[in-house]
């Protein structure tokens, strides 16, 4: 079995970024602070002109928390501090000024639904179905909430986050905003992926870093919003329906 890992490869202007974990690409607290870290580095090096996030394996892109880690936490602050993690992933995307194009190549879920709401422009390939499972456990997706929202609307996230047994397939999640594009195969999705960022390394990179700030306008409180969204799921999961629930994955 392959080691979880987080790894950047730099080529003409493309930073691609992939993380990895052999349980689906679920996210546990250190690869969540590998990739922040990562996004940042990256937003800050000159040779980057734009960044693909994608996830490693052909099948699940994320498969959101690390239910591992989430059996473990036995206080409100380690549980406030893990789901920090999501959020500061979701808030280096935000403030990186560098364009994020997404590729999801499988279905996610949870917290993953919330690091592809955060990418900038986002593929997909018609087996990259969502879904918003934190109310099964007995919490709720708020820290990746906001972001999400963004993308889907408030109905369209409202709708997959009290829905928290189903898949809503690809190309409903194209039409609520998600996705720019679906492709019928990972080759297909790779190719425009690649071809999608060479075109962007012709944009004026001054540019597009002041149009990633007006396309973000209205989020700089998340340092403080997602923040106070990681403290509720620190809360709830010790939660004794969501201590009970998680002894199924044990």
């Amino acid at each position: 079995m392959s080691d979880p890992y987080v790894k950047e490869e730099i080529h003409n202007g493309i930073s691609t970024i992939t993380f990895f974990h052999p349980a689906h690409n679920s996210l546990p607290g250190d690869i969540l602070a590998k990739l922040a870290s990562t996004i940042t580095e990256a937003g800050k090096n000159e040779a980057v002109k734009v960044i693909i996030l994608k996830s490693g394996g052909d099948r699940t892109f994320c498969a959101g928390a690390s239910f591992k880690e989430l059996i473990n936490i036995n206080d409100a602050e380690t549980g406030r501090i893990f789901f920090s993690g999501f959020a500061n992933v979701i808030n280096a995307m935000r403030t990186c000024p560098k364009f994020i194009i997404g590729r999801v190549q499988g279905k996610t879920v949870g917290g993953g639904v919330g690091v592809a709401s955060a990418t900038d422009y986002c593929m997909a390939s018609k087996f990259a179905s969502i879904k918003l499972s934190e109310l099964n456990v007995g919490i709720g997706p708020f820290v990746v909430g906001p972001a999400v929202e963004r993308k889907l609307g408030l109905t369209g996230m409202s709708q997959i986050a009290i829905d928290a047994n189903t898949f809503y397939d690809a190309e409903w999640a194209r039409q609520k905003g998600l996705y720019a594009q679906v492709y019928d195969s990972i080759e297909a999705l790779d190719e425009a992926v690649q071809a999608f960022a060479e075109n962007l390394c012709t944009y004026n990179p001054e540019a597009m870093r002041e149009m990633k700030t007006i396309l973000w306008k209205g989020t700089e409180d998340w340092d403080t919003l997602l923040a106070e969204r990681a403290a509720i799921s620190g809360r709830l999961v010790l939660s004794d329906f969501t201590k009970e629930t998680l002894k199924r994955f044990k």
